[in-house]
């Protein structure tokens, strides 16, 4: 019996909840365990104030937690079933790692960040090149995720 997670990327946006909905519909029929992931970075800060403020991460994490549990609450629901994994650090990164132990990973064609008239942005671009297992990228849709 494969046990292995469903991975979806997710950071709030439209085409990421749609990619959340797909992962949740697809874990549930494989009977897999579904894990929702976002990724949050310490901003760079250059300069004389390069040391002031940013020691504890505390904030940006309870934030990221926060808008992952919204989103899930948005997509699937109040009684949604999924482990939630917020990590610090770059989120492709972060789905490249995850992708060692999931059976599949799926994220959204664009994320929050996405210049207009890209087919595929950086995040999916890095994680459909370096991940260790299937990678589902869901493609952007104009039209806003309910």
């Amino acid at each position: 019996m494969d046990t292995r997670p469903v991975v979806v990327g997710v950071d709030g946006g439209p085409d990421s909840l749609r990619a959340l909905k797909w992962a949740a519909e697809y874990a549930a029929a494989l009977d897999a365990p579904l894990i929702a992931l976002t990724a949050y970075q310490l901003p760079a800060v250059y300069g004389p104030y390069a040391m002031a403020g940013w020691e504890d991460s505390s904030e940006l994490e309870s934030s990221a937690r926060e808008m992952l549990a919204e989103a899930v609450r948005n997509a699937l629901g109040d009684d949604a079933s999924y482990k939630p994994a917020v990590l610090q650090g770059h989120a492709a990164e972060a789905l490249i790692a995850a992708s060692g132990d999931a059976r599949l990973v799926v994220i959204g064609s664009r994320g929050r960040g996405g210049f207009t008239g890209m087919l595929l942005g950086s995040v999916s671009q890095h994680v459909v090149a370096h991940a260790h297992c299937p990678v589902v990228v869901l493609p952007h849709s104009s039209h806003e995720a309910n």
